[in-house]
């Protein structure tokens, strides 16, 4: 008896081990309500819309609790829809061509960017770059004190022909003195305006006198200039994107509605008529 019932689930589990596994793809139906489906499609798609909160979820705890959110959501909307106010009819009406004109957007501009695109707006960036006036970039360093009395002392130390670098690091307050005062290469606008006018005024190799700002008073020394370079495509490639994206879904309106027969007819209407919620109780 027991090495009957030993085989039997034995053959059991070898069944099931055996047997393919069935195919199921988003048109697979998880539930009914009456004679509405719900499919594994719309379980995946929901789980799209989730917040990012969900993501840590994990897969087996998530499912069915989709399952069933979707089964009560159909419950609700067969049971109300015909209820529907005014107002409610008129924002889901909204919600329907708000999420349409969305996807038309989105595949719109996921089509326009391709190597060859971004290529060409690169090009075109590069042409229109060398066309304008060559913006000048400056190397300088700086030391940046408090106090007037420790202004004194840095401008007596580089009198005394102490190397800058060596005077920033004992008095500068800024995380620059670490490296000698060294604040790299910038381009106008980056700095604040008395500290880059005085790295205007000086030549290569020079010394300002002390420049107070909010900061404080800064001693700066210039150490070069050039002309700043065009940026190589991969620093500027999401702003060309961007770009390619807005004038894709632009025309592609503007292409809808020169062959449209469009009417706008709110002209002369009194725009004061967008607070009268009460014209929805109507």
């Amino acid at each position: 008896m027991i090495k009957n019932a030993r085989f039997a689930v034995a053959t059991a589990l070898f069944a099931v081990f055996a047997a393919p596994a069935l195919a199921q793809d988003a048109s697979t139906v998880l539930a009914r309500v009456g004679d509405t489906e719900i499919t594994l499609g719309h379980v995946i798609a929901l789980r799209t819309q989730l917040p990012q909160q969900f993501a840590q979820v994990p897969d087996e705890t998530l499912f069915p609790a989709i399952v069933q959110q979707l089964i009560e959501q159909e419950l609700l909307s067969q049971a109300y829809a015909d209820q529907l106010n005014r107002a409610e009819t008129l924002m889901l009406e909204n919600e329907h061509r708000s999420f349409i004109a969305n996807a038309a957007l989105v595949a719109s501009a996921q089509a326009a960017v391709t190597d060859e695109s971004v290529a060409t707006a690169y090009d075109a960036y590069v042409a229109e770059a060398a066309q304008g006036e060559p913006v000048t970039e400056y190397h300088a360093a700086h030391i940046l004190v408090r106090t007037e009395e420790e202004r004194d002392q840095v401008v007596a130390a580089l009198a005394e022909g102490r190397d800058f670098a060596d005077v920033a690091q004992e008095f500068s307050i800024d995380g620059s003195g670490r490296q000698g005062g060294d604040l790299g290469w910038f381009a106008p606008g980056t700095m604040i305006p008395d500290f880059q006018a005085a790295v205007e005024a000086l030549e290569p190799g020079q010394v300002s006198d002390p420049v107070q700002t909010r900061f404080g008073w800064h001693v700066i020394k210039l150490f070069e200039t050039r002309d700043q370079a065009v940026p190589a495509l991969d620093e500027v490639r999401d702003e060309l994107v961007n770009q390619i994206q807005r004038a894709a879904t632009r025309a592609m309106i503007d292409s809808l509605r020169d062959e449209a027969a469009v009417e706008d007819l709110s002209e002369g209407v009194d725009p004061s008529l967008l607070s009268r919620t009460d014209l929805l109780d109507e």
